[in-house]
């Protein structure tokens, strides 16, 4: 189990070093350089899907700092519902409540976590082997357990458990989205997203306009009354609560309804895309060689600047890229 998750740790380098291409973007007209930047108070170490683990061991949400320290030789996996969640490679977990330390719970479950996520009462759990679980924080209980298909090589950005009402999401190593009844302790359904070999873990889940949206680094998913299915390579995945916007590995930013009909598609030639933030009515494209693309969310419009990108963890929070130890923000 300890070498699933060293091979985790590998893929994340390898990810965030960059590919190896020899050709790189380099855009036509740059307007100017972005004044929005500054230092951040510490570096980044580690991340996870929605935090940031920094050089003090604190955590940076997509809003602020948390007052949490994560211990040494543990790594953060998220946080949720108040709590801070982290674990060793040996299964032990530790929940630490962000304003009320006498609430820290413990867990040890005796074998490596990929992803989880706590909600009231109940902490979801997707184990590296792709097994899932549900436990009861108060009681230390196991609730549910549904076991997955072990996966051999995963992308190193891996989604936390989903809570929605009386249902949790499992977003599974192997290219499911996994739908359980918590209340009655029992799996409703599993639909294959995308099937894979390698590096077929979910990288992006949302709700949006009652559909459940998910994607791995090759497919799209979007599922109501019925199931609809893309393909594109990639990138990054966010959403402003009525639209999707993606970037692909050949370089294009990409809009695209809940139903995944295309808006609007735009192509940089040779673009590596770090992180995309929508905000107001623009997008913001962080870009590998050096370049924050601002652009109208109908793609129809868009503007270069120059920003210094070091190497690095990214984290991509509401207003700001942070880059290991220095932010961009989008905002004055």
């Amino acid at each position: 189990m300890k070498k699933i998750f060293i091979l985790f740790i590998a893929l994340l380098a390898l990810f965030f070093s960059g590919c190896s291409n020899k050709k790189v973007y380099e855009p036509n007209d740059v307007k100017d350089s972005w004044d929005y930047y500054g230092n951040a108070d510490e570096g980044i170490i580690d991340i996870s899907s929605d935090v940031a683990l920094l050089e003090d061991r604190k955590v940076r949400t997509k809003d602020a700092v948390i007052d949490v320290k994560v211990k040494e030789g543990y790594r953060l996996i998220g946080a949720s519902d108040g709590w801070v969640i982290s674990a060793n490679f040996d299964g032990n977990m530790s929940l630490e409540y962000k304003d009320n330390q006498l609430k820290n719970k413990t867990f040890s479950l005796e074998k490596t976590i990929a992803a989880a996520s706590v909600k009231d009462d109940m902490l979801a759990v997707l184990f590296a082997d792709n097994e899932m679980a549900l436990y009861s924080i108060s009681t230390k209980s196991l609730l549910l357990k549904e076991q997955g298909n072990a996966p051999v090589v995963v992308d190193a950005r891996i989604v936390n458990p989903y809570f929605m009402n009386d249902l949790v999401m499992f977003l599974t190593l192997d290219g499911k989205l996994v739908i359980v009844n918590s209340k009655l302790k029992k799996k409703l359904r599993s639909v294959i997203v995308s099937s894979e070999e390698n590096f077929n873990n979910i990288i992006y889940f949302n709700v949006i306009d009652n559909k459940l949206i998910a994607a791995t680094g090759n497919k799209i998913l979007s599922m109501s009354q019925k199931e609809i299915r893309a393909n594109y390579e990639i990138r990054n995945a966010i959403d402003d609560g009525k639209n999707i916007f993606i970037t692909t590995k050949q370089g294009e930013v990409i809009s695209l309804t809940p139903d995944l009909q295309v808006n609007a598609k735009v192509k940089f030639p040779f673009a590596h895309f770090l992180g995309i933030i929508a905000k107001d009515n623009k997008l913001y494209v962080l870009e590998k060689e050096g370049y924050l693309i601002e652009m109208s969310k109908d793609l129809s419009t868009n503007d270069v600047f120059s920003v210094d990108v070091e190497d690095g963890y990214v984290f991509t929070a509401d207003k700001k890229f942070f880059v290991d130890d220095e932010f961009i923000s989008v905002e004055p």
